[in-house]
């Protein structure tokens, strides 16, 4: 089924499909009110608007709204962490919109449909990682924007509010998600191949890295609830000694390997996402790479901070941060490792 130019461009070559002047900027005045009145006047069904506007669009559309949504929110309830409980959210609407528009349009969506699935069980594990943490509860926000807060004025932290924390990092969320319009795009051209052994290989080392993550967020659990019953009880849980939960941080299992694997993994999917867009086209980089650099640097930012409070809180926790390195591990990690084997 042939698409409208007027909604995709007509790319005759895997780099036609990164093209931002190409694929992107001839659609930017669908963001305008001529474009969106009639939807919302009823002049035209929510389906026909839907599939007769660029689907990256729709989604920028859609992203803009939110922001401002968690803008009011935020202000309204005086708890910057409204965007926090959609974080694990929006990427899997935002691929699945993809997926569901290519569907309905009648191209071919066998790549799309995986990463899709993907994503689903992203979303999945981080949402129930956060849930577990009663991040989902009334009041819940995360404890660093109080020691952000306290470093500015009240007037600073509503620019910060508006412009960092709604706008930023909804637009942030869409941008990582916008591989899946490349792929999208090359499934318009004719002679572009059905899902191949890279597929594959970078689909399941996606999920490699998923249940490494998963792994490194149980060890961090399971440590944080002993440690919390130890407080509460004061018994040791199994497992424990006094001096692991006296330390206040986990510094076991992957832990030992780098401070942050969880963090690791997470910033490596989406990089992964990225480079699976790039694979497909042939291409080094392309504009779809903004929204990886721009998930990196959130996650080198808040690290940063993170890691000042925990120094403060753990006079341990300098040491550690000397032995072991932030996300990348070091050699001598698996090294170590190989002689204790063979001490053994």
């Amino acid at each position: 089924m042939a698409v409208s130019t007027a909604i995709l461009p007509a790319v005759t070559a895997l780099y036609d499909c990164t093209d931002f002047s190409q694929t992107v900027s001839p659609y930017l005045h669908q963001l305008s009110s001529a474009h969106i009145l009639p939807l919302l006047r009823g002049e035209v069904s929510p389906t026909t608007w839907y599939l007769s506007t660029n689907p990256l669009m729709s989604a920028l559309l859609f992203s803009l709204a939110m922001s401002v949504t968690v803008f009011v929110s935020s202000q309204v309830n005086r708890n910057p962490s409204q965007v926090d409980r959609l974080w694990s959210i929006l990427p899997v609407v935002y691929i699945g919109h993809f997926a569901v528009w290519a569907r309905l349009s009648g191209l071919e969506t066998e790549r799309l449909d995986m990463l899709a699935t993907f994503a689903g069980l992203w979303g999945l594990r981080l949402t129930y990682n956060y849930w577990r943490k009663g991040g989902y509860e009334i009041g819940s926000q995360d404890y660093r924007w109080e020691i952000v807060k306290s470093r500015m004025s009240p007037l600073g932290f509503v620019v910060l509010d508006l412009t960092f924390i709604a706008f930023y990092q909804n637009l942030l969320l869409l941008a990582v998600s916008t591989p899946a319009y490349i792929l999208l795009l090359c499934s318009t051209l004719k002679d572009f191949p059905a899902m191949n052994t890279t597929d594959t290989v970078i689909s399941r080392a996606l999920i490699v890295l998923l249940l490494i993550e998963t792994l490194a967020d149980q060890q961090q659990w399971v440590y944080q609830s002993a440690k919390k019953a130890y407080k509460e009880t004061g018994n040791i849980p199994e497992g424990f000694t006094k001096e692991d939960l006296n330390r206040g941080f986990v510094v076991s299992g992957l832990w030992s390997i780098c401070r942050h694997p969880n963090f690791t993994c997470e910033q490596a999917i989406w990089l992964g996402v990225y480079q699976w867009g790039c694979w497909q086209t042939d291409t080094l980089y392309n504009w779809t790479g903004l929204g990886a650099m721009g998930y990196l640097a959130v996650f080198q930012g808040s690290t940063i901070l993170t890691e000042e409070i925990t120094a403060g809180k753990y006079r341990e926790y300098k040491e550690y941060q000397k032995l072991v390195n932030k996300f990348v591990p070091r050699w001598s990690v698996f090294k170590s490792a190989k002689a204790e084997e063979k001490k053994e």
